[in-house]
């Protein structure tokens, strides 16, 4: 028989948590350890979600794109990292309301969400910001993939409560790393950020991606470098 400790807090706050949140609660018996392995997977799944959007939140971000940064200073492929903005969302939210800012947000999630391969990882990183991160992304195929995500939204419609149809447009800025020296998740995340104010400065709904420079840093450099890294962190760690 399940034990009546399943029945208590925490067990119905995690419940409710999961119930709220939209998530599946485990089709067995409550108490059954299975019950209790897919409440503490619905918990995780929670904790690395955007309640709204459903997609990755800032924190589950920031791992992924730590871990990224780590695999290309080991010698991985270049990768893609793409910050995108909506285009006047105070003016949305102040015009028709929180709840329409809301509804756009989620079709503007939807949209990013729907042009990136399952490898990928698309956040939403703040209010109205989202980052993309795209592993193994080919340079020449950078700008076709940012635009083919800006025009994805610009189609977009989110639909109010009253029936007003609402579409948006998104700024997005781009840098790649392709090395131990390109790929700092900072310096990273800044080099994006910078392409992103200047898409934003050209006059909003474009794309702008930084031109990768070819690395003169051989094979065997990159792996001292990486060493050298390391040996840092762990120093900084004592």
């Amino acid at each position: 028989m399940p034990s009546e400790a399943f029945s208590q807090p925490p067990y119905d706050r995690a419940v409710e948590l999961l119930k709220s949140a939209g998530l599946p609660l485990p089709d067995v018996e409550p108490g059954e350890s299975s019950w209790l392995q897919g409440v503490v997977h619905g918990l995780v799944e929670l904790a690395t979600r955007d309640g709204l959007t459903g997609l990755a939140n800032r924190r589950t971000f920031e791992g992924a794109l730590a871990r990224e940064a780590a695999r290309i200073a080991r010698g991985g492929d270049p990768a893609l990292l793409l910050l995108l903005d909506i285009d006047h969302f105070k003016r949305i939210n102040d015009t028709h309301g929180h709840v329409a800012g809301d509804a756009v947000l989620k079709a503007v999630a939807r949209a990013i969400a729907d042009q990136v391969r399952p490898m990928d990882m698309v956040a939403r990183i703040g209010g109205e910001e989202f980052g993309v991160i795209l592993p193994s992304c080919a340079v020449p195929f950078a700008h076709s993939a940012a635009e083919r995500i800006r025009d994805a939204v610009a189609q977009a419609c989110a639909v109010t409560t009253d029936g007003v149809r609402l579409q948006a447009t998104v700024s997005i800025g781009g840098a790649f790393a392709g090395d131990v020296l390109k790929a700092d998740p900072v310096v990273w995340c800044a080099r994006a950020d910078h392409q992103l104010y200047q898409a934003k400065s050209e006059g909003r709904d474009r794309a702008c991606i930084e031109r990768p420079v070819v690395s003169d840093v051989s094979a065997d450099e990159r792996a001292l470098l990486f060493a050298w890294a390391l040996d840092d962190r762990e120093g900084e760690a004592q």
